[in-house]
């Protein structure tokens, strides 16, 4: 009897790793493998329900001692879209985003002392959660960089009026995508050591 469970045991687990999909058929990392930067838009809105879904998968990024030290700014409004598109052409902003979110640290909320530089990985987490969360969802985006250069930061500080303890890291413009990117394979064995260099 002990020996005709362990073999029905043996063969539900047999079924069971039978079921499982293979790595590259995994919705997840199907998503992760074939994200790409989308840099024009249509211009169409995106609803409030796929903007709350954005930043909900932002804020489920990790943080260092769970921290959380993020802020977002949403610009919605198409004219100051545009001024951040004028002021920062790198930023794609003017390619008609629906939207351009701005993932910050806020610096009230960042580990103390030396340590608070985290924040930097922690926002760097919600904004690529950000990305991803957008393309599941059929939509476009790209991170353009603020931080560390301050003068691009300083300039989106002061057209937004964030307090100065609130960085911008980067600016994502997101919305219908009006092209479809190659999408590139960035895997590079060489770049990968094992146990030590």
């Amino acid at each position: 009897m002990k020996k005709l469970i362990i073999i029905a045991l043996a063969a539900i687990g047999i079924a069971a790793c039978s079921n499982q999909p293979k790595v590259m058929e995994n919705e997840t990392i199907h998503n992760i493998m074939t994200r790409v930067s989308v840099r024009n838009f249509t211009g169409e809105k995106i609803s409030e329900a796929q903007l709350d879904t954005l930043l909900r998968a932002a804020m489920a990024a990790p943080s260092a001692i769970n921290k959380q030290p993020w802020a977002f700014i949403v610009v919605t409004d198409e004219t100051k879209i545009a001024a951040l598109g004028e002021a920062l052409p790198f930023s794609r902003c003017s390619n008609h985003p629906a939207v351009a979110i701005i993932p910050c640290g806020d610096l009230s909320k960042a580990i103390p002392g030396e340590m608070g530089a985290f924040w930097i990985n922690d926002v760097s987490a919600a904004t690529e959660n950000l990305l991803l969360a957008a393309h599941a969802m059929g939509l476009g985006a790209v991170w353009t960089g603020l931080h560390p250069d301050m003068n691009r930061a300083k300039m989106v500080q002061d057209m937004l009026g964030l307090p100065e303890h609130i960085i911008p890291l980067c600016i994502v413009p997101v919305g219908v995508p009006a092209e479809q990117p190659e999408i590139k394979d960035k895997f590079v064995p060489e770049n990968i050591h094992y146990n030590a260099w």
